[in-house]
């Protein structure tokens, strides 16, 4: 399918979604940028509606969907879990890729995976409630077996104004740190490494992670 797939990003105008987009746009994707107000991306083009209005019909022309919808610091918690549950619902029973921007508090902190990032001491009590909501939307995304998706968490210190190095190393469900010790990565280098999973499509039904090198 190659360049002529035809991608919508959920988000756009939030910060992961509108680099995601600006780097699949310089790749020659045909991107639609889906936003509540105006396109404020790079995008060829533009769907105005929110999340939740969205319909099957709407996302029928588009062969990947990227949901990089920010909840934003005012909403609950459980619409992290509803904005998702809503998606799946509109890729199911179709061959429609759905690939999402994660979060890294569910990441594995041991092989066993018993213990989480959320759970570790210095983890921050007033980020919880969205750890936890991101982890049980992940858990249910999980069960759905009948629609192909993947699940994509950045380092656990996302940065914004961090520059962009075009490198970064892929990892799986468990915590990593680089050779310098830290887990980091900025939001050009994990725009970088979505467009690289979208393009290549090796990881079904997966959640994996990206750091900085």
């Amino acid at each position: 399918m190659g360049k002529q797939m035809k991608i919508v990003v959920i988000g756009a105008n939030g910060r992961s979604g509108s680099l995601i987009v600006e780097e699949l746009v310089s790749r020659g994707f045909d991107v639609t940028a889906s936003v509540r107000r105006e396109n404020q991306t790079k995008a060829q083009k533009s769907l105005v509606k929110d999340l939740y209005d969205l319909t099957k019909e709407d996302l029928a022309e588009f062969d990947v969907i990227v949901d990089a919808f920010g909840t934003g610091n005012q909403a609950s918690p459980e619409s992290h879990k509803t904005s998702l549950a809503h998606l799946i619902h509109l890729v199911t029973g179709s061959d429609k890729r759905l690939i999402i921007v994660g979060g890294a508090s569910s990441l594995y902190m041991d092989k066993e995976h018993k213990l989480q990032l959320f759970d570790t001491p210095d983890f921050p009590e007033a980020y919880k409630p969205n750890a936890l909501a991101m982890k049980e939307a992940l858990e249910d995304l999980r069960q759905h077996n009948e629609i192909n998706w993947t699940y994509i968490s950045p380092a656990a210190e996302f940065s914004y104004d961090a520059p962009k190095t075009g490198n970064y190393i892929l990892a799986g469900e468990e915590f990593r740190t680089n050779d310098k010790g830290v887990s980091e990565i900025s939001y050009a280098d994990y725009a970088i490494a979505f467009a690289d999973e979208i393009e290549s499509g090796k990881h079904y039904q997966e959640r994996i992670s990206v750091l900085g090198k």
